[in-house]
């Protein structure tokens, strides 16, 4: 059977044209909300969040659905393979700062700020930046 090079251009074609899209949409969001999380703070946050993540994955009262999401987001992290691949200046982290702020949103969403406060391993200031960057408002 030949290969159907007339469809399957097409189909390459456009998969590049939405990746391509998804660039420049991260790269636009990265510059726009620098203020988010910087590579910095990212980078110092990363051993913190990654225990947060373990722990959070532990804790047996959360659903079922919440910490198969948070081991979707930790199998995610830990892969070699991206979305948009970590060399790729200023939004090569971006789309893992993204994900990972959609994540932790919905975590708290369900199950609360408390959930976070409670097996947070890293400092109260840690904790307040994973926060702006879920896109919560700062526990008082």
């Amino acid at each position: 059977m030949p290969i159907p090079w007339d469809l399957i251009a097409p189909v390459v074609g456009g998969l590049l044209l939405v990746y391509v899209a998804l660039l420049v949409l991260l790269g636009a969001y990265a510059r726009r909300h620098p203020e988010t999380v910087s590579m910095k703070d990212a980078l110092r946050l990363l051993p913190d969040l990654l225990r947060l993540l373990r722990r959070l994955l532990s804790d047996r009262t959360l659903a079922v659905g919440l910490r198969i999401r948070l081991a979707l987001l930790l199998a995610y992290l830990l892969s070699p393979i991206d979305l948009v691949p970590d060399f790729v200046p200023v939004i090569g982290y971006a789309d893992d700062v993204i994900i990972v702020a959609l994540v932790l949103r919905s975590v708290i969403a369900r199950a609360g700020i408390e959930a976070l406060q409670k097996h947070w391993p890293g400092t109260p200031e840690g904790l307040l930046l994973v926060l702006r960057l879920a896109g919560m408002a700062a526990p008082r």
